[in-house]
């Protein structure tokens, strides 16, 4: 008797183990489904946010959002395609409420940030980057920083906030080419100059850099082209920007022979150099 009940007892107990065994395995695959599912929408959000039209990209997390309105990965993902965009009105106040999610990050109070920047709202960003935690250094935030420092004209600290800047990236041409703008704002031309072809230097695909290096050097009455990898067709629109800039200064011959230089050096038709060609001997001619 005493044979059979242990034979039970030990019957009964393989039993719970299965049963205990057959669930954990059932959630085991549960959470592995999930996991799945997870990984394929952390995956099409990227795709969506790197190479889908922008329009497309804000169809699908604004659809996404209405539908989970409570996943900030969404919220995230609507913000930043907003951007893209350049729908930077909604994009800020997106962010706004991204920012009032019980797992919002300082990432995200940058975002934001970044967002009211781009749609005018200076005080406001300011502000943010204010409430943010000076303990949070990364190059987004202090590259940020520079930019309202500039904006509220306050040079020192834009300087400093720019340096910070470049010591927290290795891809510093983009905020070399801001600083170097801000120079050029302030008239110190020379400086300006330098922090272009740095940030070239780094980035020899960065037009807006060489053009604003041209800029510089023709506020010196510096009109020759300084040597830099460029394209023809980059090198068309140099001399075009560089003729601008003498005629602006009053250096009429200079900035004629300039535009007939652009001209010439065009691959294809260059418009605007030969219309403002026409313009200038136009005007010389009465």
């Amino acid at each position: 008797m005493r044979h059979l009940t242990l034979i039970s007892l030990c019957v009964g107990t393989a039993l719970t183990v299965a049963g205990c065994a057959t669930k954990q395995s059932q959630e085991d695959v549960e959470r592995a489904i999930q996991d799945v599912i997870a990984s394929d929408e952390n995956s099409m959000n990227e795709l969506m946010l790197a190479v889908a039209d922008p329009s497309e990209a804000v169809a699908y997390f604004r659809s996404a959002h209405a539908s989970q309105p409570e996943r900030i990965d969404f919220q995230r993902g609507l913000g930043r395609a907003l951007v893209r965009a350049k729908q930077y009105t909604e994009a800020s106040a997106t962010w706004g409420r991204v920012i009032e999610h019980p797992e919002a990050t300082n990432d995200d109070r940058v975002e934001y940030a970044d967002a009211l920047i781009r749609a005018g709202n200076w005080d406001k960003a300011e502000t943010v980057l204010d409430n943010t935690p000076p303990t949070y250094e990364t190059y987004r935030r202090y590259r940020l920083e520079a930019m309202v420092a500039d904006a509220n004209k306050e040079w020192k600290k834009a300087d400093s906030f720019y340096e910070i800047a470049i010591g927290l990236t290795t891809k510093p041409s983009g905020v070399l080419n801001n600083w170097g703008y801000s120079k050029l704002s302030r008239g110190d031309y020379k400086e300006a100059e330098r922090l272009f072809i740095e940030a070239i230097t780094y980035d020899d695909t960065l037009f807006t850099a060489k053009n604003n290096l041209i800029l510089a050097r023709g506020a010196q009455r510096n009109y020759q082209m300084p040597v830099i990898e460029v394209s023809q067709t980059e090198r068309a629109q140099l001399l075009y920007t560089m003729a601008l800039t003498a005629i602006k200064q009053g250096d009429v011959a200079i900035g004629q022979g300039l535009l007939e230089d652009a001209i010439d050096t065009h691959p294809q038709h260059f418009e605007a150099a030969a219309r403002a060609l026409k313009a200038l001997e136009s005007n010389i001619g009465n």
